[in-house]
């Protein structure tokens, strides 16, 4: 009698709907629990978390730059949170090395190959939780 009851509870829990990514125990499915990501994340990650999901997928400005016109009137503009920045330009499209320079705040450097380069304010990484 007691194995009829089993079987039955057991036929009920597997046949319920369970959500996508439930797991399975002695073949009857459970949903997935655990916390969230950013209730764990503290500090520099968690800044970096929130700004992601604000919308900002680059929060540090590390991501590839196209050049723009590159003049001396109009250079292309990097941001930066520091007053300098290492730059790498790929002069050429089939060249084999990267030119690296060392960019100021406020001042304009041209490259090897004839580029001007700009350094500007970045944003940074913002959100309104944390203005004091």
């Amino acid at each position: 009698m007691s194995l009829a009851i089993v079987r039955t509870v057991a036929q009920r829990a597997a046949s319920l709907s369970f959500p996508m990514g439930s797991r399975a125990i002695f073949g009857i499915k459970l949903p997935k629990y655990g916390p969230d990501p950013l209730d764990l994340a503290t500090g520099l990650e968690k800044k970096e978390m929130l700004a992601r999901a604000t919308g900002n997928q680059d929060p540090f400005e590390i991501a590839a730059i196209k050049r723009g016109a590159g003049t001396k009137d109009v250079p292309t503009q990097i941001p930066s949170m520091e007053p300098n920045r290492i730059v790498g330009c790929i002069c050429n499209e089939d060249s084999l090395y990267i030119a690296y320079m060392t960019l100021y705040m406020g001042e304009k450097k041209r490259c090897e190959c004839g580029h001007w380069y700009e350094l500007v304010q970045g944003k940074g990484i913002t959100h309104a939780s944390w203005i004091l």
